[in-house]
């Protein structure tokens, strides 16, 4: 590296033993020679795709060293500073850059889109914000546990566009939780320049806008972000509470490798480069003869001999190899057995107070179980399913929640990454659509992607009959059960409501819990008292039967019940339970006897689980059938509000008519 005549960055505001300043220094060389290595051999076609930091280093290696190594750091791209000065071995780093077994994520990701408990960070996924909300939910059990401890999110200047930044500083406002917010403002979103992102004059002031300090700091200058960081982490560790730091710095290479940078002026360009990070620093030490260009020399060298063992030992590596059973046994965490009642006492409940005591129960299992959604604190819920547990359990395990499912979602998730079971009641199943992106892309693919443990339940009030209307009353679960990574029940009655919820807090893997709101006070049942738990990804025979199998689940139960008992029918109603994994084995059995089918959803027809059901009958029993597979569902329009209309929209309307057909054929 080039001295430089003048420096560009002021260095002597700030008190650091010459020990300090040699590590700091150190920590900054590390990552630029990684990077230049990396773009090296991203030309050589050895990694896929390279997002580089250069110039940015003082802002990943300032925070990470102003924190404690046990603190939980959440990067972006270019944070490659944060890896190396948690010492993350460049075997593994390599190993994942390249697909390889030393990786992270057994190949299945790439760059930084990995996790790694053991040192205490969580990197990304593409959509940039979501792990801010993952930040909240550490920060929140730090507060929990009373651990005096601090997380750090990055994000870019692009991302705070996006809703969940909003979201997720919000709730961290709201809750005061101990976590640092770091925007890492490098002028461009892949090319669309500042300007053209927002109109605030400092992305800092948005923090003021949510109740919270915030900082406009150098981001070039690593003493000013270390200082300053390490400064607040000790303050937020006595005094939680959420703090947004503005970075200012610049994007020296294009978003990544590919893309260039030819949008950007020259002038700006040449400008930033004076202001690198690290020569300037570097410039610094060796005017106050604090390092000589020896050590620098030795330093380098030795770096240079670690990064060169590293990728040897990693090009010696073979591809990774796998198999579809691997991947697919990947995807879970083994579940538990279910558990039977523990008495053989019943007690007659509602579908909704089964749901209420299983919630309960679950409570007193799990004395750390988190419970968050909107308004089910003191008021209990828009269906009154958590009353009264703001008073036996406390406000701190009882959380209402500002109106944003995706940051609670991704907040879930967090509190998970440190051990923490949670409940995310959607408070309606319709609004789940805003936290679509974190189930969908977070919570479902963690445990495949590094093992990331996803221990969640999320409830889901569905289904019409109300006369709700379009927002109120959507059957949504075939968009979930398309998604690898969730598991989904859906109980018809008391029996199975508690059930199966009880197994949903059991099982260590995300589960999507769907409640009839049409049942809550319709359907009674006799259930054990006590806790037991049923077996997800097990069907139950509703009513056996000889001259055809209704498969269905939910409110589908009751239609095919009452339709068959209504006309004397002699038909076999299987009650799925659970839409994820699907009980094939049971409905094969089913067709061996009966050797008819209809699937019965009050989901739209057009994407609904019936398809999916259909098309695996007919590869795998098509030998069994005497008729075609019969699909009998909700007219593919949105709900109506008039209950008139409702009723013609019901797949209720068509079953008599489509079960005759069948019988007839």
């Amino acid at each position: 590296m080039q001295v430089k005549a003048t420096l560009q960055i002021n260095y002597r505001d700030y008190s650091f033993s010459n020990e300090e300043l040699v590590k700091v220094f150190r920590s900054l060389l590390k990552p630029r020679m990684i990077e230049e290595k990396m773009l090296s051999l991203l030309r050589q076609g050895k990694v896929s795709k390279w997002f580089s930091g250069i110039g940015q280093e003082a802002i990943s290696v300032g925070c990470t060293l102003a924190l404690n190594e046990d603190e939980m750091i959440f990067t972006l791209h270019r944070n490659l500073g944060v890896f190396t000065t948690r010492n993350i071995p460049l075997d593994r780093l390599f190993g994942q850059w390249q697909g390889k077994s030393t990786g992270f994520t057994k190949g299945r990701d790439r760059s930084f889109h990995f996790g790694a408990p053991d040192y205490h960070l969580i990197g990304m996924i593409s959509h940039l914000g979501p792990q801010l909300s993952l930040a909240d939910g550490v920060a929140l059990a730090y507060k929990l546990k009373r651990q005096n401890k601090v997380a750090l999110a990055f994000t870019g200047e692009g991302g705070t566009s996006e809703g969940e930044f909003h979201e997720a500083l919000n709730v961290a406002a709201v809750w005061q939780l101990p976590v640092i917010f770091v925007i890492e403002n490098n002028g461009y979103g892949l090319s669309t320049p500042s300007q053209e992102q927002y109109r605030c004059e400092h992305l800092a002031h948005r923090g003021i806008g949510y109740g919270m300090d915030a900082y406009i700091l150098d981001g070039n200058n690593v003493l000013e972000v270390y200082s300053k960081v390490k400064e607040l982490a000790q303050d937020i560790r006595k005094n939680p509470r959420p703090v947004l730091l503005e970075c200012k710095t610049f994007r020296m290479r294009g978003h990544e490798e590919a893309s260039g940078n030819k949008y950007v002026p020259q002038s700006l360009i040449d400008t930033w480069a004076d202001k690198d990070p690290i020569l300037n620093f570097q410039n610094y030490l060796l005017e106050q003869h604090i390092i000589t260009e020896d050590e620098i020399s030795n330093w380098s060298h030795e770096i240079k001999q670690e990064i060169n063992d590293a990728l040897q030992a990693v090009d010696s590596l073979e591809p990774m190899q796998s198999t579809p059973e691997q991947e697919i046994a990947d995807v879970f965490l083994p579940s538990p057995s279910a558990v039977p009642p523990t008495s053989s006492e019943k007690t007659e409940l509602r579908y909704i107070d089964a749901i209420q005591e299983g919630l309960d129960l679950a409570m007193q299992r799990y004395s750390d179980l988190i419970l968050m959604g909107q308004d089910i604190g003191d008021y209990g819920g828009v269906f009154k399913i958590t009353e009264g547990f703001v008073q036996r359990y406390g406000k701190s395990r009882v959380r209402n929640t500002p109106l944003c499912e995706s940051a609670i979602v991704g907040c879930a998730l967090g509190l998970s990454l440190q051990g923490i079971k949670s409940m995310v009641e959607m408070q309606f199943a319709d609004f789940v659509t805003v936290g679509f992106n974190q189930i969908i892309n977070n919570v479902a693919k963690l445990q495949y992607r590094w093992g990331g443990r996803a221990d969640m339940v999320i409830r889901m009030p569905t289904g019409a009959g109300t006369g709700a209307g379009p927002f109120h009353s959507q059957s949504n679960e075939a968009w979930f059960v398309h998604t690898p990574g969730l598991k989904i029940v859906y109980p018809s009655n008391a029996f199975q409501a508690k059930g199966l919820l009880l197994a949903a807090f059991e099982d260590p893997n995300p589960v999507l819990y769907f409640e009839h709101k049409a049942l809550y006070r319709a359907v009674k049942d006799w259930v054990p008292t006590g806790f037991y738990s049923i077996e997800i990804g097990k069907a139950h025979i509703a009513r056996e039967g000889t001259l055809a199998t209704i498969i269905t689940y939910g409110m589908g139960v009751h239609w095919a019940r009452n339709l068959a008992e209504e006309n004397g029918l002699d038909i076999e109603i299987i009650d799925l339970c659970s839409l994820a994994p699907i009980d094939y084995e049971t409905i094969l059995k089913s067709i061996t006897k009966t050797h008819r089918v209809l699937i019965l959803h009050e989901d739209t027809l057009v994407g609904g689980i019936g398809g999916e059901l259909s098309a695996t009958i007919n590869q795998r029993a098509f030998h069994l059938l005497d008729a075609p597979v019969i699909r009998t569902a909700s007219l593919d329009t949105p709900i109506p509000f008039a209950k008139s209309l409702e009723n013609i929209f019901l797949a209720n309307q068509r079953l008599k008519e489509d079960i005759n057909y069948l019988l007839n054929y």
